[in-house]
């Protein structure tokens, strides 16, 4: 028998601590020494081919992780923010980020976040043409701006997820680099423009192939160098690889690893590590997934046509993406008993179901998994982006308490609130309850 791994202690922990009751049947674990190791694992990546003195700054997509406390503890790690929305950039500015560690993207900033990035002196990606000839108006009311990219589509195609999938030809980001005219617009967009000194691209997602993220960075790459040979000088100064890195979810095993992609970089594209350019990027999913879990209680079990069915309380509201598309992101299911142990039932094929009132509201189909009876307990695993700071409204269901763990050898775990449990008068509150 395996030993008991850090999560096995902190759902026991949970249970002991009475942090899974009536009240609260459902919570989220964020285990804060995997992040400090997978930080420290992309810092080590980069660090391996780049020049000395190179100047990297490694973001996190702040929609994979919207917690303020989250953000402020990936900033002590030496990871900066990319925000994508005014909410964004308010949470990494709560949580202390400096603003030359915030990177604003988005393909709808309207000329209030315009004017607010660039009197901030954050860095920004603009999106397209229309967004850049805004900004030809309003970068000079604020000479003391930060930098200032264009984003660009290189349409090489898309992954095994059509919805996460933005370098196609008609994908809705940045500027399409092979449409008719498009490039040569982007070379003279950079000419015109001293103030543009960057460029972004982000090709990869879940379900994109390491060979064709690093294929968007060569070709983003290859522009600058064309760009800055026609100005005749560094105009463009820093590249923005964006993130995307896939996550495993079939096991706990982390792969792909970011010295994996590092290398795969330089041997694609070596001129990128030469010193001669600053570097950005913008990882999400993969900083964060392997590090969480969703926690929930069995409230009842029952059979219909003869499938076993536990119903639980995490269903669709925290893990919309499963409930909506379970083809694309399957998740693990940890069981344990009603005192936090992993159960030594039998295995049956079974069905886990959410609390929401609507059939496909299932996290796992006919899955093998230990039989399951009220009183267990659920832990979806690998669910550390995304999962439970982005919840679906459904049903009004309260957002759950998400807690930090840490485990110093065999346990116990230490908790450390990183949000607590919504309450019924807050969400009313949300709804228009005082109106």
């Amino acid at each position: 028998m395996e030993p008991p791994s850090r999560r096995d202690h902190a759902v026991r922990a949970l249970l002991a601590h009475g942090l899974l009751t009536d009240d609260q049947p459902l919570a989220a674990l964020l285990d804060l020494r995997s992040v400090q190791e997978t930080t420290a694992a992309l810092h080590a990546a980069f660090d391996a081919v780049t020049a000395p003195g190179q100047p990297v700054l490694h973001t996190f997509a702040v929609k994979a992780g919207t917690l303020v406390p989250v953000l402020r503890l990936l900033d002590g790690f030496g990871i900066g923010s990319e925000v994508a929305s005014p909410g964004e950039l308010a949470l990494a500015r709560r949580a202390g980020l400096a603003p030359d560690r915030i990177v604003l993207d988005s393909p709808a900033k309207t000329e209030a976040e315009l004017r607010e990035a660039l009197r901030l002196g954050i860095a920004m990606n603009a999106d397209n043409p229309q967004e850049l000839a805004r900004l030809d108006a309003l970068v000079p009311e604020h000479p003391g701006h930060g930098p200032v990219g264009l984003r660009i589509n290189p349409q090489l195609g898309g992954g095994t997820i059509d919805a996460m999938s933005t370098a196609t030809a008609t994908s809705k980001f940045g500027v399409a680099l092979r449409d008719p005219g498009a490039r040569d617009w982007v070379v003279r967009a950079f000419l015109d423009r001293p103030w543009l000194t960057r460029l972004h691209c982000h090709v990869g997602s879940q379900g994109m192939a390491l060979a064709r993220m690093a294929e968007g960075v060569r070709e983003s790459y290859e522009l600058a160098e064309e760009i800055n040979a026609a100005a005749g000088e560094r105009r463009i100064d820093t590249l923005d690889i964006g993130g995307g890195l896939p996550v495993n979810f079939d096991s706990d095993e982390i792969t792909p690893g970011f010295a994996e992609y590092a290398r795969l970089l330089r041997d694609t594209v070596p001129g990128l590590f030469d010193g001669r350019y600053g570097l950005v990027t913008e990882f999400g999913r993969s900083l964060l997934a392997k590090a969480g879990a969703v926690v929930a209680r069995v409230e009842y079990t029952k059979e219909a046509g003869g499938r076993p069915i536990a119903v639980t309380h995490a269903g669709a509201q925290v893990a919309v993406r499963t409930v909506f598309a379970p083809a694309s992101w399957p998740l693990r299911v940890a069981v344990y008993d009603a005192k936090g142990a992993p159960s030594a039932e039998p295995a049956v094929r079974q069905d886990v179901a959410g609390p929401c009132c609507f059939a496909g509201d299932l996290v796992a189909i006919d899955r093998p998994l230990p039989r399951l009876r009220p009183g267990d307990v659920v832990a979806l695993l690998d669910t550390g982006a995304y999962y439970f700071s982005t919840p679906f409204g459904y049903n009004a269901l309260p957002r759950p308490a998400v807690y930090g763990f840490t485990v110093d050898g065999t346990g116990p775990a230490v908790f450390t609130p990183l949000r607590r449990a919504q309450t019924l008068e807050e969400l009313v509150e949300e709804s228009g309850g005082s109106l």
